[in-house]
Formats: structure tokens, C-alpha cells, sequence
């Protein structure tokens, strides 16, 4: 329902005369009335519940006044309050965790990851700067351009050093609030260890008729990769 006040004012002659004011129902303002000065009220516009300019930027408020006259004579204005922005939204990755893998010495430079955070804000409140959250574990393996938030590699990857890395990145708004996201890189394995063979016992020489199955020599064998690229098999040469 719209909103009535009633103003009292007087006529030219002295004789008191009804002021009535309307305006279409806004939940967020209210026409309060108060004695400014000594024989004179004065409307006043007040807001009533706190604004989202996210919601609604902004609002027509239309008033009407209507006198106590017969007939009765009406003049109307148009109210139009614009919302300006306030910090009030921190920067939103637009996942929680990445995942994402990169096979081991890939050259330095190599894309990994571009994360997005975005702001609902305006102007300076909503540009996005990223940062590393912390550089424990990874020192300057990798890079983050700041204002993109794409990630590449900038160093050796080796699998057989880490075989993955959590990292954290921050994303900071120009009015100061941040958020963070965490990223989950799995290092891919690559074939780029020879087999090693360690002897663990070796006879120096064997006589002429010792028996099929004498034990000649005992060693191991070992592999720095994963899965097949770790699996070794042994045959002998004659050289």
C-alpha cells in the first residue's frame, strides 16, 4: 500500500489548510515529517532497511502532494536514488580446488593453469589481482602473472624430486578483501632413468667343473620411474 503523510501549512489568509503526501510503496525508505522551523513541517525521505546496489542500483520513488482545497489540486515529483557501490563482496574463484597434471621436464614456460576469480563489485572494488599464497615447496618452479591468474612453469619438473604439489593462490580486490583457492598438480611420470644394477656378492673366478645352478654372483636392480617405466628385466651377454 502507498505511504500518506499528512503536512499542515497555511493559506495566504492565515486559515489552516491540509497537506497530504503519497508516494508508491518502496520497502527500503519512509516520509517522515518534523518542525523544522516555528509553524512550518518539512517532509523528509529516510531510509528505512540497508541497500544492495548488487540487487537493485538503484530507485524511483514517486510523491505526490495533495492539498486540502476543494477541488482538490495535486503536484507530483519523481525521487530517483542511485545506489553507489561499497566493498561489500569478496573476490569469488570460480572453483574451490583445481586439479590438473603436468608430465615432468616439460620446459619452463609451459602453460598449467589459468584460475578466474570474479567480484560483483564495481569499479576499483571489483579488479582482481592474484597472488601465491605461499611459495613453500615450490620456490620459483612457477610463475603467476597477477593480473590474469595464468600459471606456468618456470623450472625443472621432476617427478622423481615430487610427484605433485598443492598450491594456494589469493585472489585480492582493490578495496583489500580476498579469498583463496587451492590447486592440486599431479607430476606425470616420464621414462628418464636408466636401470641400475648393484652387486651385492660376485665370485672373482669358478672352476672348470662346477655344477649347473652355482651361484656366480648376487645383485639387484632398481628404477627411479613408476609402472613400466620402473619394471626391469635382465638377460645376460657374453662378451
Amino acid at each position: 500500500s502507498p505511504f500518506s503523510g499528512s503536512l499542515l501549512r497555511k493559506s495566504d489568509s492565515g486559515i489552516p489548510i491540509g497537506l497530504s503526501s503519497n508516494w508508491d510503496y518502496s520497502e527500503h525508505f519512509s516520509l517522515m515529517v518534523e518542525d523544522k522551523t516555528e509553524g512550518k513541517n518539512a517532509p523528509e525521505l529516510v531510509l528505512e532497511k540497508p541497500l544492495d546496489r548488487e540487487q537493485q542500483s538503484s530507485h524511483l520513488l514517486v510523491l505526490t502532494a495533495v492539498d486540502g482545497g476543494d477541488p482538490v489540486q495535486t503536484g507530483t515529483t519523481q525521487i530517483r536514488v542511485k545506489v553507489t557501490d561499497a566493498n561489500d563482496n569478496p573476490p569469488v574463484f570460480s572453483q574451490d580446488v583445481y586439479k590438473v597434471s603436468l608430465r615432468e621436464n616439460s620446459p619452463p614456460g609451459t602453460f598449467v593453469l589459468k584460475v578466474k576469480a570474479t567480484d560483483q563489485d564495481e569499479g576499483i572494488n571489483s579488479e582482481i589481482t592474484y597472488s601465491f599464497k605461499t611459495l613453500q615447496g615450490i620456490g620459483n618452479m612457477f610463475v603467476l602473472d597477477h593480473q590474469s591468474g595464468e600459471i606456468k612453469s618456470n623450472g625443472p619438473i621432476d617427478f622423481e624430486i615430487s610427484s605433485s604439489y598443492t598450491i594456494s593462490i589469493e585472489a585480492k580486490d582493490g578495496g583489500g578483501m580476498t579469498s583463496e583457492c587451492k590447486i592440486i598438480l599431479d607430476i606425470l611420470d616420464e621414462n628418464d632413468n636408466a636401470p641400475e644394477v648393484v652387486f651385492t656378492s660376485v665370485s672373482s673366478s669358478i672352476t672348470e667343473d662346477a655344477e649347473p645352478g652355482t651361484v656366480i654372483a648376487l645383485f639387484k636392480t632398481q628404477d627411479k620411474d613408476l609402472g613400466e617405466n620402473g619394471e626391469v628385466t635382465c638377460s645376460p651377454q657374453l662378451q
